[in-house]
């Protein structure tokens, strides 16, 4: 049975919380009575969201961190032990996307990539689970469809999503004895601005998004569906019709699926695809 009592008072880190799913999930946690942690590279505007949490009678603070710097993340998980005394669950959030062929990507994007959607997870678990584990605590990892089907176009983001849920699984198997609750949460497109961060083949920011922003899923409902997967301590969630139908075909109909992901994807404004 769903119940906040799950989440009331639990500490929780919410990595790129400075927009989108990030402040979504931060802003809601703390609405439901988390003690939250808002962490990313933006100093000014978590600690300005932070701020406005506190006066309005909830529990947060703000912690500025790039979870590519390996030090960052060590100082994240010390912070918040320094401040809190535990911590419950932790959300590996931060993500960069990206849109290129890859024949023409420049190769420090998908290492950029890497950095952060991967690496970053590995590096804020890897500080966070011996205290995780003590509380039988959360980790959850905000993916992709682009984690189960290889995206055209997207080459370093489904590679780095791939790597983040098998090393997810991989976490949560050699816990699989000391209560360790493992999350994979896979929303659709989101309206967020993920697509305007978005890299294209130079390193650039890709600027305009090429998908309709108010056809997709808002950031306050992805944040709703996760923080309702945390509670329920579900293994993972898929959060669109297209994407269980995608995942489920893949498995029998592979080659059908590349066909209809290839033309989905090159029906994008300004595709790459000629």
């Amino acid at each position: 049975m769903y119940s906040m009592e799950n989440i009331r008072n639990k500490v929780v880190i919410v990595t790129g919380a400075s927009s989108g799913i990030g402040r979504a999930l931060a802003v809601q946690l703390a609405v439901e009575g988390a003690k939250v942690v808002l962490a990313a590279r933006n100093a000014v505007v978590i600690e300005t969201s932070a701020t406005e949490l506190n006066a309005l009678g909830y529990d947060s603070m703000a912690v500025q961190t790039d979870v590519t710097k390996e030090e960052d993340c060590r100082q994240l998980v010390e912070k918040t032990l320094e401040h809190y005394g535990c911590i419950d669950v932790l959300i590996n959030n931060a993500g960069i996307s990206m849109r290129a062929l890859f024949e023409e990507v420049d190769l420090k994007v998908l290492h950029q990539l890497m950095d952060v959607n991967f690496w970053g997870c590995v590096k804020c678990c890897k500080y966070a689970l011996p205290h995780i584990l003590k509380q039988k605590g959360s980790i959850v990892g905000v993916s992709s469809i682009a984690g189960y089907k290889g995206l055209p176009a997207r080459s370093g983001y489904s590679a780095s999503k791939f790597a983040m849920q098998g090393f997810l699984e991989v976490i949560r198997s050699e816990n699989r004895k000391k209560g360790l609750h493992v999350l994979i949460a896979c929303p659709g497109f989101t309206a967020s601005n993920i697509r305007i961060m978005a890299l294209a083949k130079d390193g650039s920011q890709q600027g305009e998004t090429p998908r309709n922003e108010g056809e997709m899923m808002a950031a306050e409902e992805v944040a709703a569906r996760i923080i309702r997967a945390i509670s329920k301590r579900k293994r993972s969630i898929i959060m669109t019709t297209d994407g269980i139908l995608t995942v489920f075909l893949n498995k029998f109909f592979p080659a059908w699926v590349d066909k209809m992901v290839y033309n989905h994807m090159a029906k994008e404004a300004d595709s790459p695809f000629k």
